[in-house]
């Protein structure tokens, strides 16, 4: 592979003749050649507006080629700074100010992104696309100031989600981006040949770095919807013949279910693998998904301070471990006890990483940043274990362990013990309230009709230790996830059991 060191370096490697993004809405096809004059037009045309090194460029866009274009370009004139266009106005007030966003690209139609730019004076670049799928910014000239960017410029700054405490800002340089995209194309031999289906929403990592710029980087093709339905999955599939997608468990969930029979449908013959990551994946789950897709179901490990992948299960003829979140990729992973000494094979302790993808620390923010990083390892906060063969198992957030009587429970472990029980379509558990033990075993369960708590329990009492078995469980309709598709147990506990001082 040629040497790749910034977002720009990513998209001039394939020949200026094929076709990069697909735009299934109009059936618009895009080639490199067309992205790169693009990308670089829209630079131009930011630093116009005044951007340069280092300054924050805010997008409020939903998925689909203009979120493409204005990431490229934002990190190539400055900074990108990607946001969810479904925030609120009092959301995108804070985010706007805390990235210290010099201007905001967003659609001229929708969001309260606009006005909360305006009450800030930061200026908005609306952004246009046209039939032939070509995007501009409305109103400006571009003007030649644009100067390449280097590996070490910051490219992205993303938030945090915030699930255990105020959001941080993570600043990724483009050379923190590179390795993890490299990364990714070596880990599932990905080539020209391969086509992706972008699921994933485009202000996260996991849509930036896996479905797009690892694409790009392989000279394959995105296939960009400008909304993440899973219910038009198979319809693309077989349209645009798609060879792997990624996504959080959720959407997998809501794609095979779509599947009318456990067999595989007629339109996914295209596919040779699909990707899981952002949210841990129940061996069940796992296994049912390979039932409908027919083929390898690969669940990785990523967060944004590592700029997206860490591990990954590979893929055959190499073996795939249901529960596990696979090998390293590009990086050293390793167990560390709470004084910061390296714990041996099997041993359980906090998940430790350190690579060239991992970024330098929270921006202006030494107080966390002491305790984020030991001996130069970063702690990803998760609780793990490294097995004979050098696979990594999670356990979960170590903040999220139910402390029952000094017994340290991990949830997830009660999660993927629940989620084998056929009338259970979603399940999590977590610590709840209790006056002598500090804590007890709860979970909330979507369940499907002609079952019953009791029903439950039992299943528990018959798999778990006593003191791993949840004493209530709380049959709910739906169970929040963050906009990425992550389970929030804080506030999933915070609204069943309301007393946040006492749950995990």
């Amino acid at each position: 592979m040629q040497s790749v060191a910034t977002v720009l370096d990513v998209i001039q490697v394939a020949p200026a003749d094929r076709t990069a993004i697909i735009i299934p809405e109009s059936g618009a096809r895009v080639t490199y050649g067309s992205l790169r004059e693009q990308v670089l037009t829209m630079a131009d045309t930011l630093a116009a507006a005044g951007i340069r090194r280092g300054g924050r460029v805010a997008i409020a866009l939903s998925n689909g080629l203009p979120a493409i274009v204005s990431f490229l370009a934002a990190s190539v004139a400055g900074t990108a700074a990607p946001m969810n266009p479904t925030y609120k106005y009092q959301e995108f007030a804070f985010y706007l100010g805390d990235t210290s966003a010099r201007v905001l690209i967003c659609s001229p139609k929708d969001g309260e992104a606009g006005p909360a730019a305006a009450d800030l004076g930061i200026p908005i670049l609306p952004v246009e696309l046209d039939a032939q799928g070509t995007v501009r910014l409305r109103g400006i000239s571009p003007k030649p100031w644009t100067v390449a960017p280097t590996a070490d410029d910051i490219a992205l700054v993303l938030h945090t989600s915030g699930s255990t405490g105020r959001p941080k800002r993570v600043p990724l340089q483009h050379r923190n981006l590179a390795q993890s995209t490299k990364s990714i194309v070596q880990t599932y031999a990905l080539s020209p040949d391969d086509v992706s289906l972008c699921f994933m929403p485009l202000f996260h990592v996991h849509g930036i770095v896996a479905s797009t710029l690892a694409t790009l980087l392989s000279g394959g093709t995105v296939v960009a919807p400008s909304g993440v339905n899973p219910l038009m999955f198979w319809r693309l599939v077989r349209q645009y013949r798609v060879t792997w997608y990624t996504a959080v468990p959720t959407i997998h969930h809501v794609v095979a279910g779509r599947a009318r029979s456990n067999e595989r449908p007629s339109e996914g013959g295209s596919l040779r693998f699909v990707r899981s990551a952002s949210a841990p994946l129940a061996p069940e789950m796992m296994r049912k998904m390979e039932e409908v897709f027919g083929v390898p179901v690969l669940e990785a490990y990523g967060m944004t301070e590592a700029a997206h992948q860490m591990a990954s299960n590979p893929l055959p003829p190499a073996p795939r471990k249901a529960g596990s979140v696979g090998l390293p990729t590009g990086l050293e992973i390793s167990i560390m006890d709470s004084l910061g000494n390296h714990r041996p094979q099997g041993e359980r302790g906090e998940v430790v990483i350190k690579g060239p993808n991992v970024f330098s620390g929270y921006e202006s923010n030494p107080a966390e940043n002491e305790l984020a990083f030991s001996d130069g390892w970063f702690r990803t906060g998760d609780e793990g274990w490294l097995d004979p063969d050098g696979y990594l198992h999670i356990s979960g957030r170590i903040k999220e362990l139910i402390n029952r009587a000094g017994e340290k429970i991990a949830p997830r472990h009660v999660d993927e013990v629940l989620a084998e029980h056929p009338a259970v379509a979603e399940a999590v558990a977590f610590g709840m309230p209790h006056p002598s033990l500090g804590e007890e075993v709860a979970a909330a369960v979507v369940l499907r009709e002609g079952y019953t708590e009791a029903d439950l329990l039992k299943f528990c009492r018959e798999r778990l230790a006593h003191f791993e078995c949840p004493k209530k469980i709380f049959i709910v309709e739906s169970i929040p996830r963050t906009a990425t598709g992550k389970i929030q147990r804080r506030i999933v506990a915070q609204t069943l059991c309301g007393n946040k001082e006492h749950v995990a």
